[in-house]
């Protein structure tokens, strides 16, 4: 498609569909795309000998082994159709982070897989190994990053692994700089080393570069100066995989805290400026802070504008932190804020760009400015995670992580002569510079072919997330002041907050009922009605996930909202926890008002059932 069309762009072209309205579509290019794989292996050396005969594929053995091979096939496709979740449900599944994939992402990363790349190193897989430093970069421009770097990992707790990576590794280079060239950071002592900036260190370090592998060898992967490099602070809504990666890079989960976070769920920047000094104040650093944007269990978007605001008044003081932003559910967010040419679009012309592009189905606002201003600092972080797999609707696994400065790759490098040669071109020396070893390179391709088809910016992704929002909102407004009467009780769904991004979360509610684990009791047993776990999931005819607002994580941040419900302060003590109903809203049928109204009287019909069945 040429560029001057985008704003003509059709999603619904770019997915197989909810009854496989694509579905011939999908086959005849599935179908072309194995016919050139198979005319591929014919045509190399064409004349060369064929090692299966036709007398071996005619004996009897050779059948009975093919029809045994047909035989498990088809086994597979039993069990996947018994017992697989149907993500692709238009307006039935409201529930994890997934949804429709992207026919070209599917038929990218299905004709790839033929050639079995191995991403490492350039001479297993020159083709993706291309395709996926082109990702790299495009990841790095939808952070407006002008001179980053990135590239595709397994998935985001990998990314958040590599960022802390990073991190623990810059923050110990002054240290290896004083050791190995102590003219370069003469006259600072060590809370000046511990405080200079990234900029300034990977300055130092590059004007060093003839002694950069003495300065690595001397930096935080000797294992020296692990207990001088202070706390890493993450907001109560944080992934699990930050207490992960703090274990495996060995700064301790001691080092870890958590900063409490406001009644939309999103970091609380008082608090964390007031940990930031109860630290300081006794001389303890902080190694760094992680903002999330699009939270997995809430959807939040914390404020990442007002985290660069404390860190730039904080550096005046000589305090100074990394900043890394956990986006791999909300990153690809930003494609919507881009124009073409991959500028931030200002928040007074939005509205005219999402007209021009078609974005929404109806005019409001649907974007909050709060969370505009968030996305638009994520540019001033060090280091952003961002999944592919989630709002990129690509086929697992697909990770990412996208750096501010490529120069900060070579603080984490290795390098194995076996797999390539220092001192190549990129993408020939992508292995030395990741966490993993061998990877797939038909994800590479999935991810390109769909940036390809649909651009990072406003006119291809940012419609994508346009939908989905929109749909999120729609749900929104929908359950707000519903009730549902069973046997003369009644039961309402109140809403948790209106969400950042895409994730609606909600409970159920009986009228009268003062007794919080009574109602944690309720919402648990409406999830078992609503998912996998009782009876046959094809029956369900809305599937929902759910999640635990538990004290020991959130605080008391859910209090308000419990206090919302006429639930006292003592019974959310007693309780400990507020069980909630979650919806990851990434449909991109929603949007449309037509068909989401085609599905509220199935999914008020669904509540009403799973109702009835557990108070009976």
């Amino acid at each position: 498609m040429n560029m001057n069309d985008q704003k003509d762009l059709d999603l619904s072209a770019l997915f197989i569909g909810d009854k496989a309205e694509n579905g011939d579509y999908f086959k005849k290019v599935m179908s072309d795309l194995i016919d050139e794989h198979v005319g591929w292996r014919k045509n190399y050396f064409p004349k060369d000998k064929a090692m299966i005969t036709p007398e071996e594929q005619s004996s009897e053995s050779f059948i009975k082994t093919q029809n045994h091979m047909k035989d498990v096939l088809a086994e597979v496709s039993r069990r996947l159709r018994d017992k697989s979740v149907p993500w692709h449900s238009a307006g039935r599944y409201w529930g994890h982070m997934n949804s429709e994939t992207l026919m070209p992402a599917v038929l990218a990363y299905t004709y790839a897989m033929l050639w079995n790349g191995n991403n490492v190193a350039y001479e297993s897989s020159p083709a993706t190994s291309e395709m996926e430093e082109e990702v790299g970069e495009e990841f790095a421009k939808l952070m407006s990053y002008k001179e980053g770097w990135g590239h595709i990992v397994a998935d985001g707790s990998l990314a958040n692994l590599e960022g802390l990576w990073y991190a623990r590794n810059i923050k110990s280079l002054p240290f290896a700089l004083k050791e190995v060239v102590p003219e370069s950071v003469s006259g600072k002592d060590e809370w000046e080393l511990l405080n200079m900036t990234t900029a300034e260190i990977m300055d130092l370090v590059a004007a060093n570069g003839d002694k950069i592998e003495e300065i690595k060898n001397a930096s935080a992967r000797s294992g020296r100066n692990l207990n001088k490099l202070g706390k890493w602070l993450i907001p109560r809504t944080k992934h699990y995989s930050w207490l992960k990666a703090a274990d495996i890079i060995g700064i301790g989960l001691d080092q870890v805290v958590a900063v409490d976070v406001d009644d939309h769920y999103r970091m609380d920047i008082n608090a964390l400026e007031k940990t930031i000094r109860e630290l300081t104040d006794k001389q303890i650093p902080i190694l760094g802070v992680v903002g999330v944007v699009g939270s997995t269990e809430e959807g939040a978007v914390d404020s990442i504008d007002k985290i660069v605001e404390l860190r730039n008044k904080l550096q005046k003081e000589n305090i100074y932190f990394y900043l890394h932003v956990d986006a791999a559910y909300g990153g690809y967010g930003r494609a919507i804020f881009l124009d073409e040419d991959n500028n931030f679009i200002p928040y007074d012309k939005l509205e005219e760009e999402f007209n021009k592009y078609n974005v929404f189905t109806e005019k409001g606002n649907h974007i909050k400015e709060e969370v505009y201003n968030a996305y638009k600092a994520v540019e001033e972080a060090e280091s952003v995670t961002i999944d592919p797999h989630k709002m990129g609707y690509i086929p697992y696994s697909a990770g990412g992580i996208a750096i501010k400065d490529i120069r900060m790759r070579d603080v984490i490098s290795y390098f194995a002569t076996y797999v390539f040669e220092k001192g190549a071109d990129i993408p020939a020396l992508l292995g030395a510079y990741i966490l993993e070893g061998s990877k797939a390179g038909a994800t590479a391709a999935a991810v390109w072919a769909a940036h390809q088809t649909l651009p990072l910016n406003i006119s291809g992704y940012g419609k994508l997330i346009g939908a989905s929002i929109e749909g999120s909102q729609r749900y929104y407004n929908f359950l707000q002041g519903q009730t549902f009467d069973v046997d003369g009780r009644t039961f309402e769904i109140h809403p948790l907050t209106s969400p950042d991004f895409n994730m609606v979360d909600y409970v159920v509610k009986e009228q009268g009922n003062d007794n919080l684990v009574a109602m944690n009791e309720l919402n648990h047993d409406f999830y078992n009605k609503a998912s996998y776990v009782d009876g046959n999931l094809y029956s369900k005819g809305y599937i929902v996930s759910h999640t635990d607002f538990a004290q020991d994580d959130y605080g008391d941040s859910p209090l308000n909202y419990v206090k919302s419900l006429g639930f006292s302060e003592d019974e959310w003590r007693k309780a400990g926890k507020v069980t909630i109903i979650r919806a990851s809203v990434m449909s991109p049928y929603m949007n449309d008002k037509e068909n989401f109204k085609y599905f509220t009287s199935s999914i008020h019909d669904a509540i009403q059932e799973y109702l009835e069945d557990i108070v009976k």
